[in-house]
């Protein structure tokens, strides 16, 4: 049993820029970050782009800012929440430039080289190149070795929120004050279940993009800090709003995770064209390809269906080659590494999982409806994303939280105690899995499930049939759960047939196309403003 002031379950930007602001204000506390492969490797590190800030108030105001974030959230944005993050989020990328973050400057020094990207009125992406996430990441990391009150567990996989109901209560949805003392947590070294307890527990677990064929996001990113809310009876809302980035390179042999073009090559001219060399986005925005990434998105779904394509192209070759790779040193690399000279001809793209707008639901502070538990970062609902997060926000978004709920833990951190009568985990009865090939078939058959019919384009026939086949996957899976030792492959599939249902039950519930939701059932929006809470 490890008992330690506060444990973060995750080590992304969320997660280590909440430890590191907690242990600079409070040497007396211990902070335990929990990362369940290596430190560095997390959603965050993927982050091409940049993060959005009005920085140019010459050009620029917070009004744009919070004005782009409220269009590209499609009237599902909380206003008050989006004016906490554009006024504060300045202040935060500071600090982060304060401990070591490089953006990349103009040739003359003086400035900050800003971006443009889809759904931007103006250049307000402050970036590394096309490594942001990267850089961020390790400025965090070094910033927090430098701390000695932080302990950070590599390879410990967290199985459970601990509640009430681990000590033989019954509880429901509808319980009121549920309280978390920390989390179950598997030592994947030693294989041993521990019981970590915390006075308080933040969950900042990124994404989900894993429960889709196509994705981004790293193979970590299995809605861990989602799933396990959602058995510890908290409240999540929005799951039905899944970003599909626009354009992620094209490869037949189909990598994961896909690479991602980033939207700033979008912002800096390059034009999305179909196979045949004919622009196309003028049909349905007049923004074209700066549009928002829900509308290209479903404009690419739509062409490719539309003539049977495998992928569009984004046309790069009119653009300065010195200044291209400048910015995009990576997107250059990868593509002359799968034989694409992007100077020399178009780079084969489509749509793919990017980032999921819903999740956790908090408050202005971080708190989630569950005592003693906070989350922060891409696995949260906090107001901000709406129906379609705008490019770049998430990393803003991260930061502001993070330093909220460092103020609201620090004003109530000496008022809370260590539950010490936890039962440790429970493994009787249990056996090691025979068959892994259960496990591996049955992830594919969810992907599957997940992309053919809760994708970018949806419909009640779709949803019925993903909703059926899940079921039957979550009882085969639930099966091995209770019968075999506890594994990360098995955890992950399970909480990964919790965000398919999550997301595909919330998709029936919303009958209107808003946002990233769309359903050929309901084509229009209906005209009421309503949160899907599950």
């Amino acid at each position: 049993m490890i008992q330690t002031d506060v444990l973060v379950i995750g080590s992304g930007i969320a997660g280590l820029t909440l430890a590191i602001k907690l242990a600079k204000q409070r040497s007396d506390l211990q902070i335990s970050v929990l990362t369940k492969t290596n430190e560095g490797e997390s959603n965050t590190a993927y982050a091409q782009g940049g993060v959005a800030a009005v920085w140019n108030f010459e050009t620029d105001s917070f009004d744009k800012h919070v004005a782009d974030t409220l269009d590209a959230g499609d009237g599902l944005c909380d206003e008050d929440i989006v004016n906490i993050v554009v006024e504060e989020g300045p202040l935060r990328v500071r600090e982060i430039i304060d401990w070591g973050a490089r953006f990349d400057r103009e040739q003359s020094g003086a400035a900050y080289d800003l971006g443009r990207e889809g759904g931007h009125s103006e250049n307000r992406i402050l970036h590394y190149k096309d490594l942001t996430g990267w850089e961020i990441q390790r400025s965090l990391m070094a910033e927090q070795k430098e701390l000695t009150n932080i302990t950070v567990y590599e390879h410990f996989f967290a199985l459970d929120l601990i509640t009430q109901h681990h000590l033989g209560y019954m509880v429901t949805r509808v319980t009121p004050d549920i309280e978390c003392y920390g989390a179950y947590v598997l030592d994947k070294e030693t294989h041993r279940v521990e019981t970590i307890l915390a006075k308080t527990t933040v969950v900042a677990t990124g994404g989900a993009g894993q429960v889709y064929r196509n994705t981004t996001n790293p193979v970590i990113a299995t809605g861990d800090g989602i799933a396990m809310m959602y058995r510890a009876k908290g409240r999540l809302e929005n799951m039905e709003f899944i970003q599909f980035h626009p354009t992620a390179l094209y490869t037949p042999a189909g990598d994961n995770p896909v690479f991602l073009v980033s939207e700033a090559v979008r912002g800096f001219g390059g034009i999305l064209k179909t196979q045949d060399g004919a622009e196309f986005m003028q049909h349905y925005d007049e923004r074209k390809s700066l549009a928002p990434r829900d509308i290209v998105a479903r404009a690419i779904d739509n062409e490719l269906k539309k003539r049977g394509d495998d992928f569009v192209y984004l046309d790069c070759t009119h653009l300065d080659p010195e200044a291209f790779v400048a910015h995009f040193p990576t997107i250059h690399q990868k593509c002359l590494d799968v034989g694409i000279d992007p100077m020399q001809d178009m780079i084969p793209v489509v749509p793919a999982c990017h980032y999921i707008c819903g999740g956790i639901r908090v408050d202005e502070h971080g708190r989630s409806s569950i005592k003693q538990l906070y989350a922060c970062g891409e696995c949260t609902s906090p107001g901000l994303p709406g129906a379609n997060r705008l490019a770049s926000n998430s990393l803003l978004e991260a930061m502001v939280f993070a330093h909220r709920i460092h103020l609201d833990v620090l004003k109530h951190i000496d008022q809370l105690d260590w539950r010490t009568d936890i039962p440790d985990w429970n493994t009787k009865g249990t056996t090691d899995p025979r068959e892994m090939v259960l496990l591996t078939q049955s992830w594919r058959e969810l992907k599957d499930i997940m992309s053919n019919y809760v994708g970018i384009v949806r419909s009640n026939v779709r949803l019925k049939r993903a909703l059926d086949r899940m079921l039957l996957l979550y009882q085969e899976t639930e099966a091995l759960y209770t019968t075999t030792n506890i594994s990360p492959p098995l955890c992950e599939l399970r909480n990964l047939i919790t965000i398919g249902y999550l997301v595909t039950r919330s998709a029936a519930m919303r009958r209107e196309s808003r946002g990233l939701h769309y359903t050929t059932d309901f084509p229009n929006k209906n005209g009421h403003i309503e949160t899907c809470i599950l």
